[in-house]
């Protein structure tokens, strides 16, 4: 075969492949604009972040605004959805200000970015990011707000990860780019390690305090950082992806029940006294959970039959009582107002 005829050959695979996988992500996006009987009912409207006694989250449910930011009154969230045109892999908002962590289709890889939007989630500021989007949270004045990316990996569970987790001031767009930047004490030394890795920050009110999960060495730890210090100090074992109560007495949080399982179970820690307690979802839950109230936190679960999307649920944050449905299809949920 001549050199020209191999090039002939090679151009008409290249264009056979290019169709089949436009065919694949066409036919795709198509079945995931399928609605089913019994789905949530969803149409567009319009989303502000400042509306009180509403619940906000991503749409699960299929049909075009799947992905969507949508919003529904707060003591009914299994209500009709209103549908932002925002769609997000994960969200959070305070304050009036959210955080939108996305991934589209690139010419050779995801493109991934954070967008910070305002009460109108018109954009206020975008950044690149650096892998896979997986937490994110803002600060309760909004000033602040924070996002981890797997760099390497996509999943906690797995033999091998690596995140990257940065904090943004949205006053003045400074950027903390890496918390393994930060100084670290551990058990009351300085430690420094290469296999350092942050994920699930969660905010103070005092724009300055945070607490997420360190991982290094086989272990995770709750860590106790300031922004202003550029530091952090670890204060018990076995604890990730933190989210602190309303009253910043406590934090819930998933705690590993079997070494080298990908097996979690909520637990709520007294911050005075580090003393926690197992709540009554007993399910694996893989997410950083978000207080409702100070008695009630929510976080998402696979649904049933359907492993590409979750559930959210609530349980009491005492211990006591058991796992309710909170609204199906539905992931990122945050209070509005």
């Amino acid at each position: 075969m001549t050199r020209s005829r191999r090039l002939l050959v090679l151009a008409v695979a290249v264009l056979l492949l290019g169709g089949l996988a436009a065919a694949l992500v066409l036919r795709s996006a198509a079945r995931a604009e399928q609605t089913h009987e019994g789905d949530p009912t969803v149409a567009r409207g319009r989303v502000l972040l400042g509306q009180p006694n509403r619940l906000a989250f991503l749409n699960g449910a299929k049909g075009p605004h799947r992905g969507a930011l949508v919003s529904v009154p707060g003591q009914t969230p299994q209500a009709e959805r209103t549908a932002s045109g925002l769609t997000c892999q994960r969200f959070h908002a305070s304050a009036g200000t959210g955080v939108c962590l996305n991934s589209s289709p690139g010419a050779l890889a995801q493109d991934n970015k954070a967008v910070i939007v305002d009460s109108d989630l018109r954009t206020l500021h975008s950044f690149p990011l650096a892998g896979t989007p997986s937490r994110a949270r803002v600060a309760p004045s909004g000033h602040f707000t924070a996002w981890t990316v797997f760099v390497a990996g996509e999943s906690y569970g797995a033999a091998f990860f690596s995140t990257r987790t940065t904090i943004v001031d949205t006053r003045t767009w400074a950027v903390e780019p890496d918390l393994e930047k930060f100084s670290i004490v551990l058990d009351g030394r300085p430690y420094s390690s290469g296999d350092v890795n942050f994920w699930g920050v969660t905010f103070s009110k005092d724009d300055d305090t945070f607490y997420a999960t360190l991982g290094t060495a086989g272990q995770t730890y709750l860590v106790k950082g300031s922004i202003s210090r550029r530091s952090v100090t670890t204060l018990a074992q076995n604890v990730e992806c933190p989210s602190l109560s309303p009253d910043e007495t406590r934090i819930v949080y998933k705690k590993r029940v079997m070494r080298g399982a990908s097996l979690w179970r909520e637990h709520v820690m007294d911050l005075r006294t580090l003393r926690d307690q197992p709540l009554a979802e007993k399910r694996s839950v893989d997410d950083q959970a978000l207080w409702l109230d100070d008695r009630t936190v929510a976080y998402a679960l696979p649904a049933e039959g359907a492993p590409d999307t979750t559930d959210l649920w609530t349980v009491p944050a005492d211990g006591s009582g058991a796992p309710r449905l909170l609204t199906p299809a539905a992931s990122s949920p945050t209070r509005l107002g």
